[in-house]
């Protein structure tokens, strides 16, 4: 991978990415095993798995949480192992596991995530003036974090990620659960992302979701790569065409 963007290349590439865990009991653990994958801008790719079968370290390594035993990938250009600040800037990464300071405001935490992104008060005020209004959060935008519900702090999580405008955006699972309401409005800032022609990696459990929003989809199992194709392609591998069936059916062809 060179050292510079390439002209236009906004989008994702993943080579080989390998990431090995040291355990007590098990030895080493190929969390991740040789996964390669693009994700380009204007769609919305899903990566889909069941729990421990390396989506959220895939997702981590390309946000550079974690660094890749081996392999490497790109982030609008930019090489995750070898420009992490840069890859930090055109990204937004929200996952399950996001935390908020409890003790700020939803807004304090908001505008102190602007400043970490380096971004001017008045672009904060003008970004955060549209966010809070699309998520519906003008209602508890000087609530402490810590007083909020579950769908709220979701709702504070994602704009803090959004908020610097970031080209690639990185979803893991940010509907788990959520009242279907507020699911939705997520969902719908998803298909909002794809039109403004931004590069969205989303992982979920809920098929329904990866049905509505997802144009092409990765199946990971076991660390490896078992599938990646347009979900239509995905579909076709069983009669029911349905997306859930066909993810069981390629694990267990493949297993």
């Amino acid at each position: 991978m060179g050292d510079d963007p390439g002209l236009g290349d906004t989008g994702v590439k993943a080579e080989g990415l390998v990431k090995i865990f040291k355990d007590k009991k098990r030895g080493q653990v190929r969390a991740v095993d040789d996964v390669s994958f693009e994700a380009h801008p204007g769609e919305v790719f899903g990566l889909l798995g069941i729990n421990g079968a390396g989506k959220t370290t895939t997702l981590r390594m390309l946000s550079t949480m974690l660094k890749p035993t081996s392999g490497d990938a790109s982030v609008c250009g930019f090489s995750v192992t070898r420009q992490g600040t840069e890859v930090r800037r055109n990204i937004g990464f929200m996952s399950t596991a996001t935390s908020l300071y409890g003790r700020l405001t939803a807004r304090e935490m908001v505008v102190y995530f602007g400043k970490l992104n380096r971004m001017h008060p008045d672009k904060i005020e003008k970004r955060m003036k549209v966010l809070f209004e699309l998520f519906d959060m003008n209602e508890f935008a000087d609530t402490r974090c810590d007083k909020l519900s579950t769908g709220m702090k979701q709702k504070v999580s994602i704009v803090r990620t959004v908020l610097h405008d970031p080209q690639v955006m990185i979803f893991d699972e940010p509907t788990a659960g959520l009242d279907v309401l507020t699911s939705r409005t997520i969902v719908d800032f998803v298909r909002q992302c794809r039109i403004e022609k931004k590069c969205v990696i989303f992982s979920t459990h809920i098929m329904d979701e990866v049905d509505k929003l997802c144009d092409r989809v990765g199946l990971i199992h076991n660390g490896k790569l078992l599938a990646c194709e347009p979900i239509e392609d995905l579909k076709s591998y069983t009669d029911s065409g349905r997306v859930e069936d066909a993810f069981v059916k390629i694990v267990e062809a493949k297993s």
